[in-house]
């Protein structure tokens, strides 16, 4: 074999290789975002899911012993059970939008490894006076005594 051919060799077979370590690096981060109808009418086991809804009031249930997060997750069509161990994000509550990413079980629930609060796109600045105590925060921020 000449050397011109197994340089050539050579660079498909590097070629090759990046090419299937970037294929499998991407289709192993893909992460898709579903509604619970959607999750629930082809449900895969242990595939990564990011699921979006509204936390039904009345279903969420928190023991601090132990950190668990229950609650169920709606799109209005259906509901899903979601599980979770550790503390929910501050924003996290019922009637309020979420989004959990995780995986569905044999068990028939989803457990969420991550949970992200839905929260108002809009910022609104404090206005002069709105806030009881707002300009005393000002100057305790500010390192200022009232001098």
């Amino acid at each position: 074999m000449s050397r011109r051919r197994k340089f050539v060799a050579g660079g498909v077979v590097i070629v090759a290789a990046l090419a299937y370590l970037i294929w499998s690096g991407v289709s192993q981060s893909v992460v898709y975002f579903v509604t619970p109808s959607e999750l629930l009418a082809a449900p895969v086991p242990s595939k990564t899911y990011r699921l979006g809804g509204l936390v039904e009031k009345g279903s969420l249930k928190w023991e601090p012993k132990s950190l668990d997060l229950s609650f169920t997750l709606s799109d209005g069509k259906a509901s899903v059970p979601v599980r979770h161990k550790g503390p929910a994000p501050d924003l996290f509550a019922e009637g309020r939008g979420a989004v959990v990413e995780g995986s569905w079980t044999k068990d028939g629930y989803f457990k969420a490894s991550l949970i992200l609060a839905k929260h108002s796109e809009e910022y609104k600045a404090p206005r002069e006076g709105a806030q009881p105590g707002y300009k005393e925060l000002i100057k305790s921020l500010r390192g200022d005594d009232g001098k």
